[in-house]
């Protein structure tokens, strides 16, 4: 099942339904999301059909929540043009040093721009440039930053004045779920884990795609920058036995 596919079936299951009759893991999710409407209450769901980070949106009488779907592995979260990336870093005070270092990450071929004519893959980068990359990680997740960050490319984005309630992985019969509260948690708590990659916390920046056998088709791709959660599941069930753990 596909991202889109996913959203028509939570659709489907949600609409005009009552909390009463979802299943066991829909009835926990509204519970917690609507805790003070009656089991019988009448529920509408509906797509969001903006490129935003809410996917659907669930209304209980006068309330509503969104709620961001994932759905498989290597889950993108995000993804803008390197120069709106670039400029979130500068109005952030990251030094003109690391976005110059990170230009030179993102297209790997010797230039901040992209026009260079020969271009790596991102393990030859990292085998002549890490100590850079480390450099740039240390400025990336610092606390203050790191929230800022999340909000852009996981709760809010940059173009939307609404926030997901929670971020929902998995179908509509085998999902796990965070509040939107839990995600700032989960990720804050990461924020000292060390990777190669270029990332805030566990969220990791990337080219959509770095274009090295210089398809045309492509090619636009490779101004973007994609922000992707790599351990969304992982860090979900971590998140659960943090929290069983805290209980004791």
């Amino acid at each position: 099942m596909n991202g889109k596919d996913n959203e028509y079936e939570f659709v489907k299951n949600l609409n005009n339904k009552k909390i009463q009759n979802l299943n066991p893991l829909l009835n926990s999710l509204l519970k917690y999301l609507f805790p003070n409407e009656s089991e019988d209450a009448i529920i509408k769901c509906w797509l969001n059909h903006y490129p935003q980070k809410t996917d659907i949106l669930i209304k209980v009488n006068s309330h509503i929540k969104g709620i961001s779907l994932k759905i498989g592995n290597k889950n993108s979260v995000h993804v803008e043009p390197v120069t709106e990336f670039v400029h979130f870093l500068t109005e952030n005070n990251v030094s003109n040093e690391s976005i110059i270092e990170y230009l030179k990450y993102h297209y790997a071929d010797g230039t901040t721009n992209g026009s260079g004519i020969q271009r790596i893959g991102v393990l030859d980068y990292k085998k002549c440039h890490q100590q850079e990359i480390d450099k740039i990680n240390q400025e990336l997740n610092n606390v203050e930053l790191l929230k800022k960050a999340i909000n852009r490319f996981v709760i809010q984005g940059n173009n939307s004045d609404f926030k997901i309630d929670a971020i929902v992985y998995g179908s509509v019969n085998d999902f796990l779920w965070l509040s939107k509260e839990e995600i700032l948690e989960v990720l804050l708590r990461k924020r000292n884990h060390y990777s190669t990659g270029i990332h805030f916390s566990n969220l990791f920046v990337q080219p959509q795609n770095r274009c090295l056998n210089y398809n045309k088709k492509y090619e636009n791709t490779r101004n973007n920058v994609q922000i992707k959660w790599y351990g969304l599941f992982d860090d979900i069930m971590e998140n659960l036995y943090y929290k069983n753990n805290r209980k004791v």
